[in-house]
């Protein structure tokens, strides 16, 4: 008798693209640069997607105004660059605790859907944002991150290979991205403009045969 083939799960294109990773685009408005002791004041995230033609695309965009930490220390130039007002009535912030449960279920579900074993953080100066998001988990003591704890990809690292430009705004305008300095500095804003790049060079790279390698 014959048995029939259990049916293999069809791979995912994006998990294949970056080796079981989930590109997660992250920006961070904060109250200082020390993201051990300054409040973190938004957060936004945005999934990437890719077509049956291997082209990246932004997804979908989560965005939350954060309420300071307690004992969050505030930078008033910091502050002043944001424009944020961390104490206006109509802010509409929500704990730190609460961003990140539902932040980290929302990536963990695009994660089931794509077929990849784990998050890969995507920013502009890399660093800040991830530095930031690791002492949120560490701090409200959430155990499932899922982002990889050290590796991130870097969009300034990659406009300086690709356009000679490290400025998010001066990148955009070499890759023809609209960009508008008085929208910037909001972290909805920065992530969806990231995002945009982020998916320009990848495509551009996979258009000059970077990938898939033969």
């Amino acid at each position: 008798m014959n048995t029939p083939e259990t049916p293999s799960k069809p791979e995912s294109q994006l998990a294949g693209r970056f080796r079981g990773f989930l590109p997660v685009v992250i920006d961070v408005e904060c109250g200082g640069f020390n993201s051990a002791t300054d409040a973190l004041l938004e957060i936004a995230a945005v999934t990437v997607g890719m077509d049956e033609n291997g082209i990246l695309e932004p997804e979908d965009t989560w965005f939350f105004r954060v309420e300071p930490f307690p004992g969050a220390n505030l930078e008033e130039s910091a502050l002043k660059f944001t424009g944020i007002d961390p104490h206006h009535p109509l802010r509409i912030a929500h704990k730190e605790p609460d961003v990140f449960r539902e932040l980290f279920k929302n990536i963990r579900k695009k994660m089931k859907e794509e077929l990849c074993t784990r998050a890969i953080l995507v920013g502009h100066n890399a660093h800040f944002d991830h530095g930031f998001v690791n002492a949120a988990a560490e701090r409200n003591t959430l155990k499932r991150n899922p982002f990889h704890p050290f590796s991130s990809l870097d969009t300034a690292s990659m406009s300086a290979v690709a356009f000679g430009q490290t400025v998010l705004s001066r990148a955009c305008e070499c890759a023809g991205i609209d960009f508008n300095n008085e929208e910037a500095h909001s972290a909805r804003y920065d992530a969806e403009k990231t995002a945009e790049l982020f998916c320009f060079i990848i495509n551009r790279w996979q258009k000059l045969g970077g990938w898939p390698l033969s």
